[in-house]
């Protein structure tokens, strides 16, 4: 545990290292299965630094792959190209090559790491990263961590394998994962430890792939503090609800004495796929220790109907930024999946499914001068979306479907706006949404939630030049397509950044251009790029 009652008056390099690596693993009390490690182990030790420290992070890649590290919730102002996404802003790093991020964030609260490449995170790539306050959200005593996440008893690349089988309905059967509570079964996780009258902050990073946690801590009063590292002004909850890439800090009071020990729970579950009892919801709990052997007090709660994901929009803001207006470009996106001409299902925002190019977009970006306003210059594959710089960005998302999402904006928080139900919501779905519009400064995080059958509104200023994936954090539909790129003042990006030349090198060492349209050719001709289904 740590100890962060004191503010923090220095600063200096933190250097870690990891050698990824595969490894043959047991992590579930139930499964060996193939699982991807750092340093011969797995799970992925937390990385912990201090705001304004700077993050070394020395990759050497020991895969018969290529790898990348995307840091979750980072700005990466000024460094767009150490965002770790793949072929959008860096080429994989190869197999045997070394490679060191640098992280200067002037953030600070919960995030987490995790690879950007083919979807290494869902099969382990993935770890919590938190930046201790420079100066304290509140007082408190002890510093828990909660890295939950949902763990599948196949690889990712088999999973897919039937899902994007020619010919295979969608949704595909279901699948029940078990949960993992920091990286082992969740009903194997060791006490935490409170003392009477002292104050706990809990953080739970939800690092799973798809299925949401809901976090309890029966017979106490929690307070939600933080919100991917966005400072709230304290809301009581009876719990919190965390979606795939979602943090969330609650400030929780120990009871005046140690006469009793607790409960607390975690529920794993999946409201698009069928309950099974024992399966979906699967309920984990775990031990509250004020004193070994004394008797519990609190029973488990299974009932935690009331703890909604989406009553977001009732957090205020703890520096109480107001709404961002007025809107300057207004985007929709439809959660679609349809049937291409390929015999496959895919996942789409727009025109197409999101698929890779042949040149990081970032590069295309960089190199194309006024052309990479066009957005045509980078591929119909990437779905890219041009603004201008210090444009207001309103997002309508609209899950047009019964199925569930969480979605990730790479290099910005936005503000929640608003939920209601979506457009073509059946009557009978439509009725039991209703409108929630937000009422004051409305709360910024970087990742969210929209249900089935409803629209989310966010927004965001575009004043971090650059290239920014925004995705669906469930990696299923992720691969099948369910993100766009943001491109954000590339003619002030080029003005702005220079790509080290250590970055340049893992591109030209695998015969990656690192300059022309989305094909690597000049102006609009794409010739040479993967034909898209239809």
């Amino acid at each position: 545990m740590i100890l962060l009652s004191l503010p923090l008056c220095y600063t200096e390099t933190v250097d870690v290292y990891w050698d990824v690596v595969s490894l043959t693993l047991n992590r579930d009390g139930y499964i060996t299965r193939s699982t991807y490690g750092v340093n011969g182990k797995s799970p992925i030790p937390p990385v912990y630094i201090n705001r304004g420290d700077t993050l070394a992070l020395h990759v050497h890649n020991s895969l018969d792959e290529p790898t990348g590290v995307h840091f979750h919730g980072m700005f990466q102002e000024n460094t767009p190209y150490y965002d770790g996404s793949d072929m959008v802003t860096q080429c994989g790093i190869p197999a045997g090559a070394n490679f060191t991020y640098y992280v200067t964030p002037d953030q600070e609260g919960t995030y987490w790491i995790h690879s950007h490449y083919h979807h290494q995170n869902s099969d382990g790539l993935r770890t919590p990263f938190v930046i201790r306050d420079s100066s304290p959200i509140a007082e408190y005593d002890d510093d828990i961590l909660f890295s939950v996440e949902d763990w599948y008893p196949v690889e990712f690349a088999e999973r897919m394998k039937i899902i994007l089988s020619p010919g295979v309905s969608f949704p595909p059967p279901p699948e029940y994962p078990l949960g993992l509570i920091n990286g082992y079964n969740g009903n194997d996780t060791q006490p935490i430890h409170f003392e009477p009258g002292k104050k706990y902050r809990i953080r739970v990073v939800n690092i799973g792939t798809t299925e949401w946690f809901k976090f309890s801590l029966p017979g106490h009063k929690m307070q939600i503090i933080e919100v991917e590292g966005e400072r709230t002004v304290p809301y009581d909850v009876g719990g919190v609800d965390v979606g795939p890439g979602q943090r969330y800090s609650m400030l929780v009071e120990a009871k005046d004495t140690d006469d009793f020990n607790y409960i607390y729970n975690a529920t794993l579950y999946a409201d698009f796929i069928a309950q099974a009892p024992g399966m979906n919801p699967r309920y984990y709990f775990g031990s509250v220790e004020y004193k070994k052997c004394a008797p519990v007090k609190s029973p488990a709660v299974t009932d935690d109907s009331d703890i909604d994901g989406t009553k977001d929009i009732n957090l205020r803001p703890y520096d109480e930024e107001p709404l961002f207006e007025p809107v300057t470009k207004s985007i929709v996106f439809n959660f679609t999946t349809k049937v291409l001409s390929d015999n496959i299902t895919h996942a789409m925002l727009g025109d197409h499914p999101y698929s890779q190019v042949s040149v990081p977009t970032i590069y295309t970006a960089l190199t194309m001068g006024d052309l990479a306003t066009n957005p045509d210059v980078y591929g119909p594959q990437t779905q890219a979306q041009i603004v201008d710089y210090n444009d207001i960005v309103e997002i309508d998302l609209r899950a047009t479907a019964p199925l569930d999402h969480t979605f990730h904006l790479h290099g910005h928080k936005f503000q929640i706006v608003e939920y209601g139900p979506a457009p073509n919501a059946p009557a009978s779905k439509a009725e039991n949404i209703t409108v929630r519009r937000v009422n004051g400064p409305p709360i910024k995080r970087d990742t969210l939630t929209v249900r089935a059958w409803e629209y989310i509104k966010v927004r965001f200023r575009a004043n971090n030049p650059g290239v920014w994936m925004f995705h669906c954090h469930m990696d299923v539909h992720f691969y099948m397509g369910l993100a766009v790129t943001f491109v954000e003042a590339p003619l002030e990006l080029q003005k702005k950044i220079t790509v080290p030349d250590a970055l340049n090198q893992l591109c030209i060492s695998q015969g990656i251009k690192t300059y022309g349209n989305g094909a690597g050719n000049e102006g609009l001709n794409m010739t040479g790029l993967p034909a898209m289904p239809t």
